[in-house]
């Protein structure tokens, strides 16, 4: 199964992202991309002063690309407002919420302190459509029929920081629940893998009520993701049991990744998380359409529970950006990824970790029912995802599409007999081919895995 996409030269499925100080994060890019975004944005605002926002997590090279966009956005005349470490659905918010023409969030998001990357937003929160990042690429490289007008010596802009825009968020995120829900008598152990949330979700959650249990909160420029956090839930399975915590919270090192734990040590993935809230979201009248958007990486166990349930998933290209896609084309108001990305339309512009785990509580709290019980609502079909390392990330398709790969890759789905999945893709941001096998029998999943996996090897040594 075969994706087509435009080839784009610096922004993958999620933005820009690579080895910080290296291409195609090095200072120079940072500082283009800041130049191109806002000289097209300027051109669209009605506004006599253009803004942007431009929030980071916590990794040592932030401090570096926030200079560089900085200097970008204001040698074309943009006034830059700096809020700091905050989560990516925060920037995407307070894009919004400070009537800002553009959103910037400096991240890399689950990768760890070595990568950095560049997430757009524009005015109305949402991520930038592909053509909106062709065209910021197309100027960049001076390829376009435009060419980047600079400001002169009276225009060139300024750079704010934002004192309170934790607080703004914190209360955009109350305001998603109803206003008498409280986790009073809960203990809650949340981990934000020494990220951008590492101040802003132990203490949304202490304002509600909880007792809080904090890990993953003494970042120092280089530990954001290492062992914590959404991709490493092994520290907070041991601090749920530890503690006797009623469920565990990972977001990741942006925070618009959720990963929860209930009180047996269990860990609730996106699928699970998704047919929870969608569940409650339906019987209370608030699921439009009846459906669920998610990824093709979603278990087909999640789509049976829905379609048994009433509900019907509509599945998108993999990346959170697809799913909003899918949302907006077709109606719907919530979706994610199994990966932990959730997206609450009526309340979030993007994926928002925090935001998804108050929406999760508050089911726990409605119903009076424990995480280990919400949690698990459907039987998983076994899956299998490996990753094949590529020699560079351009390589990809002529992997992909090498003939003998395509031939077991066939073979393997004739197999299945209609009983089963094969996902194929390549990855937005690192250089690997993503293999998937979903079947109803493990040993076939396995069986089907290794065999397109060794193809691709085989084919990317015949390279060298």
């Amino acid at each position: 199964m075969k994706v087509k996409s435009l080839e784009r030269k610096y922004f993958g499925t999620d933005g820009i992202r690579g080895r910080a100080n290296a291409f195609p994060m090095s200072v120079e890019i940072a500082m283009k991309v800041g130049q191109a975004a806002g000289h097209i944005f300027a051109e669209k605002t009605k506004h006599a002063r253009p803004t942007v926002v431009i929030g980071k997590d916590t990794r040592v090279s932030g401090y570096m690309v926030e200079s560089a966009l900085q200097a970008g956005f204001t040698s074309v005349g943009f006034f830059t407002l700096l809020v700091g470490p905050m989560p990516t659905p925060a920037v995407s918010f307070l894009t919004r919420s400070l009537r800002a023409d553009l959103g910037v969030m400096i991240s890399a998001s689950h990768n760890e302190f070595m990568d950095n990357g560049i997430k757009l937003f524009g005015p109305d929160g949402f991520k930038l459509p592909d053509s909106v990042e062709h065209d910021i690429e197309a100027l960049m490289d001076g390829s376009s029929d435009k060419t980047i007008a600079l400001a002169d010596a009276a225009r060139i802009g300024k750079a704010v920081r934002i004192e309170d825009a934790v607080g703004r968020y914190i209360e955009s995120c109350k305001m998603a629940v109803a206003s008498d829900f409280r986790l009073d008598g809960m203990r809650i152990v949340v981990d934000c893998a020494n990220g951008a949330a590492y101040k802003i979700a132990p203490k949304i959650l202490w304002e509600l009520g909880a007792q809080v249990i904090r890990i993953g909160v003494e970042p120092d420029g280089y530990n954001i993701n290492r062992n914590c956090g959404a991709l490493h839930t092994d520290g907070l399975k041991k601090a749920v049991l530890t503690h006797g915590a009623d469920i565990g919270i990972a977001l990741d090192g942006d925070a618009d990744r959720l990963i929860l734990c209930d009180e047996l040590g269990n860990i609730i993935d996106g699928d699970q998380i998704m047919a929870t809230v969608g569940s409650y979201m339906n019987a209370k009248g608030l699921l439009k359409g009846q459906g669920v958007v998610a990824t093709q990486m979603s278990n087909m166990g999640l789509e049976k529970y829905l379609e048994s349930e009433g509900m019907h998933l509509v599945r998108t290209k993999v990346g959170d950006r697809y799913v909003m896609e899918g949302m907006l084309e077709g109606g719907y108001n919530f979706g994610g990824e199994a990966s932990g990305h959730m997206i609450v339309l009526d309340h979030a512009t993007t994926g928002d970790g925090l935001l998804a785990a108050l929406k999760f509580l508050e089911v726990m709290r409605a119903e009076s029912t424990r995480a280990s019980v919400l949690g698990h609502r459907f039987k998983p079909f076994p899956q299998k995802l490996e990753n094949v390392t590529l020699p560079s990330r351009e390589l990809a398709n002529e992997v992909i599409e090498n003939g003998s790969v395509q031939d077991v890759i066939q073979a393997v789905e004739r197999g299945l007999e209609g009983n089963g999945r094969v996902l194929i893709r390549k990855s937005g941001t690192e250089p690997l081919v993503r293999v998937m096998v979903e079947a109803a029998d493990e040993a076939v999943v396995e069986s089907a895995v290794a065999q397109i996996s060794d193809a691709m090897k085989g084919h990317i040594e015949s390279l060298s």
